[in-house]
């Protein structure tokens, strides 16, 4: 397994295998949290949930119609909100560390994009 870093406008993530308690990183331009392996995982699993939800839900909603949803494991929260095509994402980590973070519109559909290689790895 390699180490994997990744940024865009917007956010970065980051995946070390040999990390030894934090493997994952997500966050923007401006913050980051360092995550565990299974912390990651739920956060990549989730996100993937929230943002194909997101895009059925376009043909669902009016066109001025705002959504929110949520996701939740034992280890974290994620919530979208706003339009289908245009909507925040906001995260809470729910273990020992009492972590929360937010990303603008748009960008959890790239997000969720940048985490397809470290996916494959998980």
């Amino acid at each position: 397994m390699k180490r994997f870093i990744q940024s865009g406008d917007g956010y970065r993530v980051g995946w070390h295998p040999q990390g030894s308690k934090y493997q994952g990183l997500v966050g923007t331009d401006d913050w980051a949290i360092e995550l565990t392996k299974a912390e990651l995982q739920d956060f990549c699993r989730l996100l993937g949930q929230l943002v194909d939800t997101m895009v059925q839900m376009e043909t669902e909603l009016m066109d001025r119609e705002k959504i929110s949803c949520e996701a939740e494991t034992d280890l974290l929260w994620l919530e979208v909100e706003g339009y289908p095509n245009s909507y925040s994402l906001r995260l809470i980590l729910n273990c020992d560390r009492r972590c929360e973070g937010n990303w603008r519109e748009g960008i959890a559909p790239k997000l969720n994009l940048a985490l397809a290689e470290i996916k494959e790895e998980l």
